[in-house]
């Protein structure tokens, strides 16, 4: 072998690391440095990362992979916005990650200021965006539907410009709001935190102390066969033993998509009810698996957006559909948040947290705003420089969130997030779903349409 290529199979033989996935016949060969991976028979690690014929091939697509990674981190621009039109909200959740005063007695965005602010973002989006295309605005909350006749106004006047979607808890969507939402195509989500009005009624009621359990059934219930919405389960320690009666319950209302999100623990609220990593991963993987027993028995799938989007980090990192999972996250990137009174922030998470606003929309301050501290500090915030995260195997299927639960946990931001374990369980799950053929039921029907083969090998 000339020396160049003995020199290179070398540096590869150095960078691979063999991770356990708990499975009783494959583990895992990583590059963690560029997300190179494969699955071996257990026993073969070391054998194949001597293999210089092996080597050579992986070294040769390194480049190729570490671009795709290096883009995806580092290349994208601004296409999304979060866009909360009140401040106000109906619900008093336990675990809300935004403050009481706000959600209380919090200001509504006039309908003229908001037209003003569409119009404003749409100008700024043009100059990050490729012509023709079109960014996306969610309305988020607080409850967006407590200032509904303006977000509605919004989206029939800017109907043209944007790819809208309403984040909301679902109490006061009533027939004609349906009617509105759904003969539009708008993206809609849901939330709802247990199968029975005792568990949900635990964390998610009015300031009065009122159930909606039964509120939200109602809405879902009308929204039965409608393609483009989802419901997220917010998991806690109130709810965690029901994830199993939850994806029965959707599946049960054909809900098409679902999130099974882990409590933010941005204020004390989220981390009073923030389960341990080791029983959230046990009910979750147990969950997943119900999913599949109901998709086996029935023919249709319940995808959970969260859990699919680490199935993509792992098997096709571009086509992944949420920003959280990679380091630095989308957050003042690839989306940013913008608040009733027009301030600036790199995420919603980080609304509520003064120190974290960017400027203001109003006061031309938009463009500027990405090179702000607020806004640097969660976007070069790198996966690298977190502790032991930089010598995580798995770290590039993480990317360590959340930026704002990890600084409000730990007082910085390069620190890790509040569930490492559980994000470790969720690779290793993946993987062995992989090595038994089952990804691709966890996924959404035509997910790897167009989607290139950047690195296959085959071994004896």
């Amino acid at each position: 072998m000339p020396v160049a290529e003995l020199d290179l199979a070398t540096d590869m033989h150095n960078r691979l690391v063999t991770f356990d996935i708990g499975h009783p016949e494959y583990e895992a060969l990583l590059e963690p440095q560029s997300a190179f991976w494969t699955l071996v028979e257990k026993g073969r690690s070391a054998r194949l990362s001597s293999d210089t014929d092996f080597l050579g091939r992986v070294a040769e697509s390194r480049p190729a992979f570490s671009a795709e990674l290096e883009h995806l981190r580092f290349g994208l621009t601004p296409s999304a916005v979060y866009f909360n039109p009140t401040e106000r909200c109906n619900l008093n959740c336990t675990y809300c990650y935004l403050p009481e005063r706000m959600r209380r007695g919090g200001n509504h965005m006039s309908r003229e200021r908001l037209f003003e602010a569409l119009e404003t973002l749409l100008g700024f989006f043009r100059t990050q965006m490729p012509p023709d295309s079109q960014p996306q605005l969610i309305f988020h909350g607080s409850e967006p539907m407590l200032n509904r006749e303006n977000v509605f106004a919004a989206i029939d006047r800017f109907k043209d410009d944007y790819i809208f979607g309403i984040q909301t808890n679902g109490t006061l969507l009533d027939d004609d709001a349906i009617e509105f939402i759904t003969s539009r195509g708008i993206s809609l989500g849901l939330s709802l935190d247990g199968p029975t009005p005792e568990v949900t009624d635990r964390t998610r009621h009015t300031f009065n102390g009122r159930g909606i359990h039964n509120r939200v059934l109602e809405s879902m219930e009308k929204l039965r066969g409608y393609q483009n919405y989802s419901v997220i389960t917010t998991v806690t320690t109130q709810n965690l033993q029901h994830l199993n009666e939850m994806v029965e319950l959707f599946h049960s209302m054909e809900v098409p998509t679902c999130m099974l999100n882990q409590v933010r623990c941005t204020l004390p609220g989220g981390l009073e009810v923030r389960p341990d990593d080791a029983t959230f991963s046990r009910a979750y993987l147990k969950a997943l698996e119900r999913t599949h027993e109901l998709y086996r028995e029935s023919g249709r799938k319940l995808v959970v957006a969260n859990f699919a989007n680490i199935i993509l980090a792992v098997v096709a990192p571009t086509a992944r559909r949420l920003m959280c999972d990679i380091s630095p996250c989308g957050g003042g990137r690839c989306f940013f948040a913008v608040d009733a009174k027009g301030d600036l922030f790199p995420c919603s998470e980080f609304i509520g947290l003064p120190s974290f606003r960017g400027g203001n929309l109003f006061d031309g301050d938009l463009e500027t705003s990405f090179e702000t501290e607020a806004f640097k500090s969660v976007t070069t915030r790198k996966i690298e420089e977190i502790g032991e995260c930089g010598t995580c195997p798995v770290r590039h299927f993480c990317g360590a969130p959340c930026p704002a639960e990890a600084h409000e946990l730990n007082g910085v931001m390069e620190s890790k997030g509040a569930f490492c374990d559980f994000y470790k369980d969720q690779v290793r799950y993946v993987m062995r779903l992989i090595a038994d053929g089952r990804e691709s039921d966890f996924l959404w029907d035509g997910w790897d349409k167009g989607m290139p083969m950047v690195f296959q090998m085959e071994m004896d």
